[in-house]
């Protein structure tokens, strides 16, 4: 299926409202919707034989089909003009099915948790897995977005916030929305590596900081001006800790943009921790691009 979104279900409410997401962002995309669910077998063991045995896939399965036919039913409703709602069930692990049916997709959408979940866990291991994983840009639908709030993205002058502010702009387009472009400094700015055995500033210029923050938001603009003249932008240049301040921000969107990596964190890490931050605290829908 050239062209589509992917959306994985397993019934919870949680994978409903991503149903409903997917829908509008299939819409305003004009792709198809893939609707998917995996399924394994439970961990019990059945006598060798037993009607159990034999009877528990074909249960499981229909379970499946009918978590899949009420999401495709949801789906329609939502954007009764949609060109192509599929539905299907797959036998496999929910991860290891959603990461490599993402090489041939435009767009995952997920729910933050689904069934699976343990009630102490804030979001999913799918959608976590899927925004470190995924073959294409991850949304994870979360929070509250406010309906009328502009498309949030955290610019940090990398090549993975290059390429969520481009994604940002798009959808601010998309949407009519204004963009708000947040980039969050301290007095580590442009002074080497911080925390535990980092080396402590003996003076900081804070005008200078302030000045470098507003040039990494200047440039990392400009390109998608010239791509989206008609949408409205915010620079925001923000003094203060990344995480807490990219978190506060998402309050007032009705999205926000991150790269699954930017400046800083360890070569070995395919997510930030930026990025797993606003995954698990965000006030609104996250996408994770990648590039």
């Amino acid at each position: 299926m050239a062209g589509h979104l992917l959306v994985g279900v397993d019934g919870s409410e949680s994978s409903l409202e991503a149903v409903v997401v997917a829908a509008r962002e299939a819409r305003s995309r004009g792709l198809g919707v893939r609707i998917l669910n995996a399924f394994t077998w439970p961990m019990v063991k059945f006598p060798h034989g037993s009607a159990s045995e034999t009877t528990a896939e074909p249960a499981l399965r229909r379970r499946a089909e009918e978590i899949v036919a009420a999401a495709v039913e949801r789906a329609r409703a939502e954007e009764p003009d949609l060109g192509s709602v599929q539905g299907e069930v797959v036998t496999g692990e929910a991860l290891t099915v959603l990461a490599a049916r993402s090489r041939d997709a435009d767009l995952v959408v997920v729910g933050s948790r689904g069934l699976g979940a343990f009630s102490g866990l804030m979001i999913g291991s799918v959608a976590v897995h899927l925004a470190a994983h995924a073959d294409c840009p991850v949304l994870v639908v979360r929070g509250r977005a406010k309906p009328d709030g502009p498309v949030a993205v955290a610019v940090d002058g990398s090549d993975a916030a290059k390429a969520a502010v481009e994604e940002a702009y798009d959808d601010a387009a998309r949407r009519g929305t204004g963009l708000l472009a947040v980039h969050v400094w301290n007095t580590w700015s442009g002074t080497g590596p911080a925390g535990p055995g980092g080396p402590a500033p003996l003076w900081f210029d804070t005008d200078k900081l302030r000045e470098d923050s507003e040039a990494t938001l200047s440039g990392a603009l400009a390109a998608g001006r010239g791509r989206h003249p008609e949408v409205e932008v915010e620079a925001r240049s923000v003094h203060g800790r990344v995480r807490p301040s990219l978190i506060e921000t998402s309050q007032e969107a009705s999205l926000i943009v991150i790269g699954a990596r930017g400046r800083g964190g360890f070569q070995g890490l395919l997510l930030g921790s930026v990025s797993q931050a606003l995954l698990h605290h965000a006030e609104c829908p996250v996408l994770v691009t990648r590039r």
